[in-house]
C-alpha cells in the first residue's frame, strides 16, 4: 500500500533554502502564478500518495529541486526549464495532464514536460537503462540539448547524494553508467565542470579505496601546494602587470582526483611520481579583435619565464575543438624541476570552457552558432553510424570521448577526425567511394597502409585503386563509427553484387540447355535447399561452393509433369509496354518506354518499389523481361555503372492514372504515447482510395518504430498521407523503405 511522503527535517530546511531561490528566479520571469502552479500540483501528488521516495529512498522532489538549482547555475533560471523539472513527477503519475500544462502554463512547458516524462517512464523501472534506449533518446532529443543537459545534471544530483545510500551494488550500477554513458557525453559538448564532478564521484563509488588514498594524500600536501603555486604565478603576475594593455586574472586549480589517478595507471607512477598536478588558468579581458594576439602574447611571456615543454603544446585558439572549446595550453618547467600546466584564455573562451554549449543560452557574446549547429550534428551523426554491436562493444562511449585531430589534403581542405583514427578512417571521412577503392595513402610525403594511424596536422593524400573492393577485416581497422557503418553498407552492396552475377550465371546456363527459368520455382528450390536468404544462396553459388548442373538437376525434378499443377506459379504481375510513338492506340497503358518494345513483360522491382507519380527508368533483365526501378532507386547507381547498355527511359502514362493501386512500406519512429497507434491507423482508414494492408510496430520502453504497408495509386496522395501521419502528436519520423 502506497503511504504519504514524509518529509525529514534535514529535508525540509533544504527544501525552504531551495524554494525561495527557485521561487525569486520563476517570479522573475514575469509569471507570478507559477509558483502557485507548481505547489500546487506537487502538494496534490503528495496528499494522493502518487510521488514516493525512490528505490535508494532518497525523496523525489529534493532531488528535482536541486537539478533546476543547478540547471539554473549552468544555463541561467529559463522559466520553462525549471518549472518543467519540477512538474515533471506530476504528470508522470497523471495528477496532471498536458492540456492543464498548456492551458496554464504554455506549449514551451508542455514540450519540456513531455521529455522529461519519458526519460523518468525509463529509470522509473530501473536506477540505470540500457545503452540502446539512452541511444535512441539522445537522438530523440538532439534538435533539444537542453533535454540531455537536463539528465545530465540529473545525473549528477543522483550522483552526489549516493553516499548516503545503503544500496551498494545499486550505486556502483548508477556510477558505471554514469562513466559509460554520462560523463563521454558531458565530455562531448564541453560541460567540463560537470564532467569533472561525475568522473570523481563515479571513481568514489565503483573504486572507494583508491578514492580514499588520494582524497588524503591530497589534502595532506594541500598547503605545500599552495605555496608552491603561489611561488609560481607571483613573477607571472608582475610581468604581466608590466603590460598595462593587458587586463586579467589567474586562477590556480588542483587538478581532479580522477585526472591523477588516470596518469598514475598511464604512467606506471604513484602518487609522489605524479609532479602536474596543479594548473593555472591565465584569464585576459580582451576586445575580440584582440583575443588571439594577446593570448600568445601571454604565452610569450611564459615562455621567456620559464622553459615550456614543446610537446605539450596545444593550440585551440586557430582551430577550436568541435564543442568550442577555445584556450592555449603549454607546459612549462617550474621551480623544483617540476611541471605546471599553463592554460591562457579570454573571458568568453572561459565561459565556454567552464559550461560548454550551455554559455550559448546563458552568456551574451558567445559567438559560432554554427559551430554548435556542428557539433550537435555530429553528435546525431555519432549516435546514427553506431549499429548494435558498436554498443556491445562499448564502442559509444569510445566515440563520445575521442579528443579531436585535424587532417589536411593536398590542397589544403581542414577535416575532424577522432583522435586514433587510421587512414581508412579519412578515406571514407571524403567520400565513401573513396574509402572502398582505398588501397592506403601518402602522408607528410610518405606510403602507409590503409591501417596507419593519423596524427593532428598530418597532410594526407588518399591513394585508390579501381580493382581494390572493401573486406570484412576493415571493421577492425576502421575507428569511427561512421566508417564502419559505410563499410558496412558497402560490404551489403558487394555481396548483392556478386549475388545478381550469380543469378545471371545460372539464368544463363539455363538458357544454354533450353530450360525455361521460373523466379517462382527457384525460390522454392533454394528454400528446400535449406537457405532462409537468396543472397546466401547467390553468394555461395559466386563462391564455387554450388554445382550449377545440381541446381538445374534439382529444378527439373521440381518441374517435372507429376508436379507442375501443383508447384509452379507466376510471381510477378505483368502489363504491355508501348512505344511512346504509339500511346493513343490505347488507354490501358500504364507505361511508356522509348524504345520499341512491343509485347515485353515488366515488373516493379520490389528493391524500391516504384509507384505511379515517381520517377523511373527500365533495366533489361537477363531473361528478357524489364524491371522498373525508381530513380533513387538503392540500386540504381549500381546498374547504370556497371550494365549502362541494358538501362532504358521509361515513365508513367497518363492514359494510366488510378488504373492501379501499388503497394508502398512507410517506416514510422516515434514515442509511445497512449493511443498513438491507434491514431496513425484510425487516420488512414479515414483516407479514401487507401487500403491497409499491414502493420507491425515494436516498442522499446517509452519509444516505438515499425513499418506500415498500404496500397494506394500516386506519389502525390503518398506524400500528403505522409505530411498527415508526420503531425500526428508523438510521430518523429516518417519515411518511405
Amino acid at each position: 500500500m502506497l503511504q504519504h511522503l514524509i518529509f525529514t527535517e534535514e529535508e525540509k530546511r533544504e527544501i525552504f533554502r531551495l524554494n525561495r531561490e527557485l521561487r525569486r528566479h520563476i517570479e522573475d520571469k514575469r509569471q507570478s502564478t507559477d509558483y502557485r502552479f507548481v505547489k500546487e500540483n506537487i502538494t496534490k501528488a503528495i496528499e494522493e500518495a502518487k510521488i514516493t521516495r525512490d528505490s535508494f529512498g532518497f525523496n523525489p522532489i529534493v532531488l528535482d529541486m536541486q537539478t533546476a538549482a543547478l540547471m539554473g547555475e549552468e544555463i541561467g533560471y529559463h522559466r520553462e526549464i525549471i518549472i518543467s523539472i519540477l512538474l515533471s513527477r506530476c504528470v508522470q503519475q497523471e495528477t496532471l495532464t498536458m492540456d492543464e500544462v498548456k492551458e496554464k502554463l504554455g506549449d514551451n512547458v508542455a514540450k519540456v514536460l513531455t521529455n522529461l516524462t519519458q526519460i523518468n517512464a525509463l529509470y522509473a523501472k530501473s536506477p540505470t537503462i540500457e545503452t540502446e534506449n539512452f541511444r535512441n533518446l539522445l537522438l530523440s532529443f538532439a534538435n533539444d540539448m537542453r533535454i540531455i543537459l537536463i539528465m545530465i545534471a540529473s545525473r549528477l544530483v543522483l550522483l552526489r547524494r549516493l553516499f548516503d545510500s545503503d544500496n551498494i551494488e545499486a550505486r556502483k550500477q548508477v556510477a558505471n553508467e554514469a562513466s559509460k554513458l554520462y560523463i563521454p557525453l558531458a565530455h562531448k559538448l564541453g560541460f567540463y565542470k560537470l564532467k569533472s564532478e561525475m568522473e570523481d564521484l563515479s571513481l568514489r563509488y565503483t573504486e572507494s579505496e583508491i578514492y580514499s588514498e588520494l582524497s588524503r594524500k591530497l589534502e595532506e600536501t594541500a598547503a605545500s601546494r599552495e605555496d608552491y603555486m603561489a611561488a609560481f604565478i607571483h613573477p607571472i603576475e608582475m610581468a604581466l602587470r608590466s603590460q598595462p594593455h593587458i587586463k586579467f586574472r589567474i586562477k590556480g586549480r588542483t587538478k581532479s582526483i580522477n585526472s591523477i589517478w588516470q596518469k598514475m595507471k598511464r604512467q606506471k607512477l604513484p602518487f609522489e611520481g605524479i609532479y602536474d598536478i596543479f594548473a593555472i588558468r591565465i584569464i585576459i579581458d580582451s576586445e575580440p579583435q584582440n583575443e588571439k594576439s594577446e593570448c600568445w602574447q601571454v604565452y610569450s611571456i611564459i615562455a621567456d619565464m620559464y622553459t615550456p615543454n614543446p610537446h605539450r603544446l596545444r593550440d585551440w585558439l586557430s582551430v577550436p575543438k568541435s564543442n568550442g572549446y577555445e584556450s592555449l595550453h603549454t607546459t612549462v618547467m617550474g621551480p623544483e624541476g617540476r611541471w605546471v600546466e599553463v592554460q591562457i584564455r579570454t573571458e568568453r573562451m572561459d565561459a565556454v570552457a567552464e559550461h560548454g554549449l550551455a554559455a550559448h543560452w546563458r552568456y551574451k557574446g558567445i559567438k559560432s552558432e554554427k559551430g554548435l549547429d556542428n557539433l550537435l550534428a555530429s553528435i546525431r551523426d555519432t549516435l546514427e553510424h553506431l549499429a548494435e554491436e558498436d554498443i556491445n562493444e562499448n564502442k559509444f562511449k569510445m566515440e563520445l570521448y575521442k579528443d579531436e585531430i585535424f587532417i589536411f589534403t593536398p590542397k589544403g581542405d581542414l577535416f575532424r577526425l577522432s583522435k586514433g583514427a587510421t587512414v581508412l578512417d579519412f578515406a571514407f571521412c571524403i567520400h565513401t567511394g573513396i574509402g572502398c577503392k582505398c588501397t592506403g595513402a601518402i602522408v607528410n610525403g610518405r606510403n602507409v597502409p590503409i591501417r596507419h594511424t593519423l596524427n593532428n596536422g598530418d597532410q594526407v593524400e588518399i591513394i585508390t585503386s579501381n580493382s581494390q573492393t572493401p573486406k570484412q577485416a576493415w571493421l577492425n581497422i576502421a575507428r569511427t563509427g561512421r566508417a564502419r557503418a559505410k563499410i558496412r553498407q558497402a560490404l551489403k552492396d558487394l555481396t548483392a553484387r556478386q549475388a545478381d552475377i550469380a543469378r545471371e550465371t545460372i539464368i544463363r546456363k539455363f538458357k544454354n540447355h533450353k530450360m525455361e527459368y521460373d523466379e517462382a520455382v527457384m525460390d522454392q528450390l533454394i528454400r528446400k535447399m535449406g537457405y532462409k536468404r537468396l543472397t546466401d544462396f547467390y553468394q555461395h553459388v559466386a563462391e564455387g561452393n554450388i554445382d550449377t548442373a545440381e541446381i538445374m538437376k534439382r529444378y527439373q525434378a521440381i518441374t517435372s509433369p507429376a508436379n507442375e499443377g501443383n508447384e509452379h506459379t507466376q510471381s510477378a504481375q505483368t502489363f504491355t509496354l508501348q512505344n511512346e510513338k504509339d500511346t493513343g492506340s490505347s488507354s490501358d497503358d500504364v507505361l511508356v518506354i522509348e524504345r520499341n518494345l512491343k509485347g515485353i513483360d515488366y515488373k516493379l522491382s520490389k528493391c524500391c518499389a516504384p509507384i505511379f507519380g515517381d520517377a523511373i527508368f527500365g533495366f533489361v533483365t537477363i531473361n528478357g523481361g524489364i524491371s522498373i526501378h525508381r530513380k533513387d532507386c538503392p540500386n540504381a547507381k549500381q546498374l547504370r555503372e556497371n550494365y549502362p547498355y541494358r538501362v532504358i527511359e521509361a515513365r508513367w502514362s497518363d492514359n494510366g492514372k488510378n488504373k492501379a493501386l501499388y503497394p508502398v512500406t512507410l517506416r514510422i519512429v516515434g514515442h509511445d504515447d497512449i493511443g498513438i497507434v491507434n491514431n496513425i491507423t484510425s487516420l488512414i482508414t479515414q483516407e479514401k482510395d487507401i487500403t491497409m494492408r499491414g502493420i507491425n510496430i515494436e516498442s522499446h520502453d517509452t519509444l516505438f518504430s515499425g513499418t506500415l504497408t498500404l496500397l494506394l495509386d500516386d506519389t502525390a496522395r503518398l506524400n500528403k498521407l505522409i505530411t498527415k501521419i508526420e503531425a500526428i502528436k508523438g510521430v518523429k519520423q516518417v519515411r518511405r523503405v
